[in-house]
């Protein structure tokens, strides 16, 4: 898992909440994460690892947003601890 395929990961997901009134609605009120501050982090390591976070936390909607992208379920986790790392600060490449 490299940075870029990560971050790609986590758009897709977060492109993924976004096509969804309710899935996004759910995101946004556990995450405290109002609509202007998605917007502008959208890009963040830290909102990315936040978003496959929330992803990774329900099961179901792992699956069915591993599904309609064709990602593997198994590559979300990589995804989301190297976003992770790289917001903290400690990813190195």
């Amino acid at each position: 898992m490299d940075l870029d395929t990560a971050e790609t990961i986590a758009i897709s997901a977060l492109a993924f909440l976004a096509g969804d009134e309710q899935r996004l609605g759910r995101f946004l009120a556990l995450t405290g994460i109002g609509p202007p501050e998605l917007k502008a982090q959208a890009h963040t390591p830290r909102l990315l690892a936040a978003v496959l976070d929330h992803v990774l936390q329900d099961e179901n909607l792992l699956l069915v947003f591993a599904a309609s992208n064709r990602i593997a379920p198994e590559l979300i986790t990589p995804a989301q601890q190297l976003l992770a790392e790289h917001a903290a600060g400690t990813y190195e490449r």
